[in-house]
């Protein structure tokens, strides 16, 4: 993925909205429950299983980082309460 083109005053923008973001708590359990299973299944099948996937959160299963992104190919403007597990 291509680095975004921001002015300076827009990148420091958004290093603020980022880090708001990842600290709010759903992101904080989100991001701790993706360690504790990719711990869990390096135990289990080694570190090689999961080269190049990342937990999804929604199919409880690991998955390639591409397949993982944007709802499934579906993009996210078609993502909502619907299709989303809480």
């Amino acid at each position: 993925m291509r680095k975004q083109k921001l002015s300076k005053e827009g990148a420091k923008a958004k290093a603020v909205r980022d880090v708001k973001i990842s600290s709010t708590p759903e992101r904080r359990a989100k991001n701790a429950e993706s360690k504790r299973k990719r711990r869990e299944a390096e135990k289990k099948n080694g570190k090689l299983y999961l080269l190049g996937k990342d937990y999804d959160h929604k199919d409880s299963k690991f998955k390639s980082v591409k397949a993982n992104r944007g709802n499934d190919g579906q993009g996210t403007k078609k993502e909502g309460k619907k299709t989303t597990k809480k």
